[in-house]
């Protein structure tokens, strides 16, 4: 069994395990599971009659299982969380913890797509890699979108700028050839890329169409809005993103229960709002942790709670 150290280092471990504040006894859930990191660090603090239900939909997350009963493993997106909590009978939760970054293991096996390091890798970049019927890959995105969508999704997932001539390269390069390889999209829009700070300009280009590919943004509203009814009173919800795309989709629906951040009220003037805010103040990485994980840079961990 591979071990999560060589698959992916959780990130800001000891802070996820104090925001959830497990109950031995009680009922948790790790919504992408991955190397298993802080899944195992959640059953360690659990007693033997403790529940934990982990998400993954990525076939080679299943090798980091670990032998335990008290873990209930689901190989789906957690998209529909409640729907399959629902089915397991074990509604409601103590705590959910969802950790929204792509993997190391994802990054640096070549032949999924996700990075820019490997020019001969097809370009896929679906999480579910037999998902293509409902999940297109980067490469049918590139090759069958318009000019206009390309444009888009690169502006709105990966804040481009210039995304309509990179748009425009990418239809062009096309024409002559289709786009299956890493190194065949950036070949297409090289005109596009800056002599310096080419590592960040392509980390956009990728993390848009990787966003795209996997409906991440869609995903991670349809999973928030289902966490009040999911969560028990006083349970926890722990979420670690890597973009501000994703941040603040969280923080607004953590400080209002939309997305737009706009408080509601109901008929009588009370404020509609499910969940409360726990860290007023973003959480990040320690210097310490940083020296030892770059990856966690990016990481902003908020904490709710529902009264």
């Amino acid at each position: 069994m591979k071990m999560e150290s060589n698959y992916h280092a959780p990130v800001m471990l000891t802070e996820c395990l104090d925001a959830l504040q497990i109950k031995p006894n009680g009922t948790y859930v790790d919504v992408t599971f991955g190397g298993g990191g802080h899944s195992r660090a959640i059953l360690n603090a659990l007693g033997p009659k403790g529940t934990l239900i982990a998400f993954d939909q990525d076939e080679d997350a299943k090798a980091n299982l670990p032998a335990d009963k008290r873990l209930v493993f689901i190989d789906q997106n957690f998209e529909f969380i409640g729907n399959h909590i629902d089915y397991q009978g074990l509604l409601p939760v103590d705590g959910i913890l969802a950790d929204l970054g792509v993997s190391s293991h994802q990054f640096d096996v070549a032949d999924r797509g996700f990075s820019f390091r490997f020019d001969e890798a097809d370009l896929d970049m679906r999480m579910q890699v037999n998902d293509g019927i409902n999940n297109p890959s980067a490469a049918y995105i590139v090759n069958n979108y318009t000019e206009a969508q390309i444009s888009d999704l690169l502006f709105q997932y990966g804040e481009l700028q210039n995304a309509r001539s990179i748009a425009a390269s990418i239809c062009h390069f096309r024409m002559g050839q289709p786009i299956q390889k890493v190194g065949q999209l950036k070949e297409a829009i090289k005109k596009q890329t800056p002599k310096l700070g080419d590592y960040k300009f392509f980390a956009q280009v990728f993390q848009a169409l990787r966003i795209a590919v996997n409906r991440e943004m869609e995903v991670l509203k349809t999973f928030l809005q289902q966490v009040p009814q999911i969560l028990a009173p006083k349970g926890r919800l722990v979420v670690m993103s890597y973009h501000s795309l994703e941040d603040r989709l969280v923080k607004n629906f953590i400080a209002s229960g939309q997305f737009s951040g706009t408080l509601e009220k109901d008929f009588f003037g009370n404020i509609k709002k499910p969940l409360q805010a726990v860290n007023r103040k973003v959480i990040v990485a320690t210097n310490a942790e940083l020296a030892e994980n770059p990856r966690a840079r990016s990481a902003k961990l908020r904490i709710a709670e529902k009264p």
